[in-house]
């Protein structure tokens, strides 16, 4: 099976199992949402939106979570990973926000890579999930499972957001962002399947009986 045959496949058997994926942390404006991702570092979208219920019931946009500072910001997040480091972040950007963009979340990736805390991944998601603009945000799980189905060989989460943007029409990445990470979660996590044992897997690589060892992001 080819790589292109292989993407066609992918993208079918994702579509059955998720058709109409659903953004997983809570949010209710472009705001919110770039604070929910970027508290999702090295923390799980259930933590985050339990986090976020309260950190949202006091603050909804810049203005209002500048006024909450930052020992109030921190008690309400500490839970999450980081959060020292994230609360310094969230005060930060909403500052930049409110003095350069009149409190509005800028629409690009590039600006938005220019908050601070907002890595690419961030930008990705904030720039689709908000905006609409098309964006392929590839974390882990879509690294790793790049790599099982024979999509990237990227040894960095760059070289393989460019191979999937090859290989998937447009229209569908940031569809396909979610899909993949819900697959890798339900049936090819980081440490099962390893490329053996999924159906997804088995399918593109039926004769496969070594492990794959993934390229860290």
């Amino acid at each position: 099976m080819k790589k292109l045959e292989r993407a066609k496949y992918v993208q079918k058997k994702l579509n059955e199992l998720y058709p109409n994926p659903s953004p997983p942390l809570n949010f209710v404006n472009s705001y919110t949402l770039l604070i929910a991702v970027l508290l999702s570092a090295q923390c799980t979208d259930e933590r985050v939106n339990i986090v976020t219920k309260d950190l949202f019931k006091l603050a909804k946009n810049p203005e209002a979570m500048l006024q909450l500072g930052e020992k109030k910001i921190y008690a309400i997040i500490k839970s999450c990973g980081l959060a020292p480091k994230k609360t310094k972040a969230i005060l930060k950007t909403s500052k930049i926000l409110k003095e350069k963009y009149n409190s509005k979340v800028p629409k690009d990736i590039k600006t938005l890579e220019t908050l601070a805390g907002v890595g690419h991944k961030t930008a990705s998601v904030v720039a689709n999930q908000a905006f609409g603009q098309p964006s392929f945000a590839v974390d882990t799980h879509i690294h790793r499972l790049a790599q099982r189905w024979g999509l990237s060989k990227g040894r960095k989460v760059e070289e393989t957001e460019k191979d999937l943007k090859k290989l998937f029409p447009e229209k569908d990445w940031g569809k396909l962002h979610l899909q993949i990470i819900f697959y890798g979660r339900e049936f090819c996590s980081a440490r099962e399947c390893y490329g053996l044992e999924c159906k997804i897997c088995k399918k593109l690589y039926p004769k496969r009986r070594s492990k794959v060892i993934t390229n860290k992001a």
